[in-house]
């Protein structure tokens, strides 16, 4: 009788399962999606590569005309290039696991993006 518990928890166990994806890949993926939104778009252009992005279940629906309150927070074209640079990097980090260094260049890029508009 303890024949089929057994059999049944190891055919468990060799399954392939599909693999979780980590907290920092959805996180990166997160930010690159704000850099195809409309906002980056409208300040940097559409980037070859590139798609626009809309419907985000979290997105805004109205744009807020009012200036951000810290001027360094202003997003500019160059701002948006420098963050694709760092979510690439943090894309490689995340691959081979540094996730200290993943955190730090996701904040950074977020940091280049700003308040978008």
């Amino acid at each position: 009788m303890r024949i089929v518990p057994n059999l049944a928890a190891l055919t468990l166990a060799i399954l392939p399962l599909p693999a979780m994806a980590s907290s920092y890949a959805e996180q990166i993926g997160t930010i690159e999606r704000r850099l195809d939104s409309a906002g980056a778009v409208q300040v940097a252009g559409l980037q070859e590569g590139h798609t626009l992005r809309t419907g985000s279940p979290r997105g805004i629906t109205t744009a807020r005309l009012a200036a951000p309150s810290d001027p360094d927070m202003v997003t500019t074209a160059d701002h948006v290039a420098v963050a694709r640079t760092f979510i690439n990097r943090a894309t490689d980090e995340n691959r081979r696991g540094d996730k200290r260094s993943c955190e730090n260049t996701m904040t950074q890029a977020k940091g280049m993006i700003g308040a978008l508009p």
